[in-house]
C-alpha cells in the first residue's frame, strides 16, 4: 500500500515519501499564487487554490497569507471565512461548516508524529480528521488538534488549544481549552 493510501486510511505512514512530496509541491504552488496575487485579482480564493481544495462553498473566503499541506482534504462550507495567517495541515479531511469564521493565525493540525523517537525520525505519522460545525467562531491564534470535532454554533476563545471535542453551542477557552459556564 502506498504512503498516500495509508495516510488516507488513517494508518501510520511515512511522510518522507516522493508521492507525498510531489502533492505538497502542487499545494505550495497554489498557495504561492494565493498569497502573492493582488487582492483585486485573487478574489475570495485564488484560482489554483480553489481548484485544489476538496470543496469551497459559495462565498467561502481565505485571506492571505494562508498555508496548507495538501489542500485536497479541506472542505469549506458556504460563507466560511479564514482570516490571515491560517494554517491547516490537512493530512486528513478537514471539514468546516457553513458560516464558520476563523480569526487570524488559527492553526489546524491533523498529523500526529510517532511518540517513539526512532519512528519519529523515520518520518512516521498518523492523520486524524477534524470536523468543525456550522456557524462556529474560532478566535485568533487558536490551535485545533487532529481528531477533534467542534459542534455547530460553538465558540473557541482566542489563543485556546483544543484537545477535546467541543459540543454544539459550547464556549471553550484556555490551554487546554475548557468550557466556560
Amino acid at each position: 500500500m502506498s504512503e498516500r493510501k495509508k495516510m488516507a486510511a488513517g494508518a501510520w505512514y511515512n511522510c518522507v515519501d516522493a508521492e507525498l512530496d510531489a502533492l505538497r509541491l502542487v499545494a505550495a504552488n497554489a498557495i504561492f499564487e494565493h498569497n502573492t496575487l493582488a487582492p483585486s485579482l485573487r478574489g475570495d480564493i485564488a484560482p489554483k487554490l480553489k481548484a485544489l481544495l476538496g470543496m469551497a462553498g459559495a462565498g467561502a473566503r481565505i485571506e492571505a497569507p494562508f498555508h496548507c499541506a495538501y489542500g485536497f482534504n479541506i472542505h469549506l462550507g458556504e460563507g466560511v471565512f479564514l482570516n490571515a495567517g491560517c494554517t491547516i495541515l490537512d493530512t486528513a479531511p478537514v471539514r468546516i461548516g457553513g458560516g464558520t469564521m476563523f480569526g487570524p493565525n488559527v492553526q489546524v493540525y491533523c498529523p500526529e508524529h510517532h511518540k517513539d523517537p526512532v519512528h519519529r525520525r523515520a518520518g512516521l505519522e498518523i492523520a486524524r480528521p477534524v470536523a468543525i460545525g456550522k456557524n462556529v467562531w474560532i478566535g485568533g491564534g487558536a490551535i485545533i488538534l487532529g481528531g477533534i470535532e467542534i459542534g455547530d454554533n460553538a465558540i473557541v476563545g482566542a489563543g485556546s488549544v483544543v484537545t477535546k471535542n467541543v459540543p454544539a453551542g459550547a464556549t471553550v477557552v484556555g490551554n487546554p481549552a475548557r468550557p466556560v459556564r
